[in-house]
């Protein structure tokens, strides 16, 4: 019997050596899956991607102008997304970034946002649809879009936006001038406020104005001859380079006696600024210029009051993008001296 004996002990040895090996192997094994983080050597890399890309803002615009949130039916509008890189583990890729836009254009529920770098309402983006034209009978309110991306594992996230529809043209509502000195003659630091019947977009009015202080010429033109005053007087706001006019009309001061000039002409407001608050631009005056002697210069108004006039052009367009109505403004309260 003992050489049954020495075989069974060797096998049993033999057992004994493979599972002591094994016991050994799980640890160094379990080590490449718990190692701690602060350990880059032994940390995992391979893990798979489990993370949708992220939506960090949207918008919805009309094609033309610097305000976002608003469309009018029939007009052009896009929306926009601004969509964070991939961040799996290893990341997967963006797939695509898709919106619905269905409430205000039927039919486009899936439509494709192009990757590019764009910049609307103050904010930049980094994805944006093509040329979407709103339904031509669309009635005023909020109107919900979404915009979904996904990446190559198919992750996907969503989010919610919304903008308002409105088709009513804006309105000249209101004229008036605050006086900073002598009440009656038009001088540095007095104020032209021209108020709308809601807010408009600043680019409509200047090129790349988003409505903060801006540099302004205003010339105020006699609307006489020798000096008398036989017609009313007037004013304009010019762009900084006093070059060209800017698109908010005419006002006609209600009175003949703020210029006078042998040959009427006009006298001018140099580095003038223009601000835009809520529904209203206010045009405060810079330093007076004469631009020569035969030309109109600054007179005080008499003790007789009168009534500003503003017509306005219709280039100036809202958030929506509705043109204003060129039909004229008056100014409201009793007649007084302006200025």
């Amino acid at each position: 019997m003992a050489p049954v004996s020495r075989t069974f002990a060797r096998v049993a040895a033999a057992l004994l050596g493979v599972a002591a090996a094994a016991l050994i192997a799980i640890p160094a094994a379990l080590a490449a899956f718990t190692a701690p983080a602060d350990n880059p050597g032994d940390t995992v890399t391979a893990a798979p991607d489990f993370r949708a890309p992220a939506i960090e803002a949207v918008a919805l615009a009309k094609k033309a102008g610097s305000v976002s949130g608003f469309v009018k039916q029939g007009g052009a509008y896009f929306v926009y997304a601004k969509v964070a890189a991939d961040t799996g583990n290893p990341a997967s890729g963006i797939a695509g970034v898709k919106a619905d836009a269905s409430a205000s254009t039927p039919g486009q529920a899936a439509v494709p946002l192009l990757a590019g770098s764009y910049a609307v309402g103050g904010a930049s983006f980094n994805y944006r649809s093509e040329e979407l034209t709103a339904a031509a009978t669309l009635a005023e309110g909020a109107r919900a879009f979404t915009v979904t991306t996904s990446d190559n594992a198919g992750n996907a996230n969503l989010a919610n936006g919304s903008a308002t529809v409105d088709n009513t043209p804006p309105q000249a509502s209101d004229i008036q001038t605050t006086s900073a000195g002598s009440n009656g003659l038009a001088e540095q630091n007095d104020a032209i406020v021209f108020s709308f019947s809601e807010p408009i977009d600043p680019e409509s009015v200047l090129a790349g104005w988003t409505g903060g202080a801006t540099a302004v010429t205003v010339r105020v033109s006699d609307g006489g001859l020798l000096g008398l005053p036989v017609g009313d007087d007037g004013f304009q706001v010019y762009n900084a380079a006093n070059t060209a006019t800017l698109p908010l009309g005419t006002v006609d001061l209600g009175r003949g006696d703020y210029a006078a000039g042998l040959l009427g002409g006009h006298y001018r407001f140099l580095s003038s600024t223009m601000a835009m608050s809520g529904s209203a631009i206010t045009v405060t005056l810079g330093p007076f210029s004469q631009p020569g002697v035969l030309e109109a210069a600054n007179r005080t108004a008499a003790a007789a009051a009168g009534t500003m006039v503003w017509t306005p052009v219709a280039t100036p367009f809202d958030r929506a993008g509705n043109v204003i109505s060129a039909t004229a403004a008056t100014e409201s309260g009793a007649a007084d001296k302006d200025f």
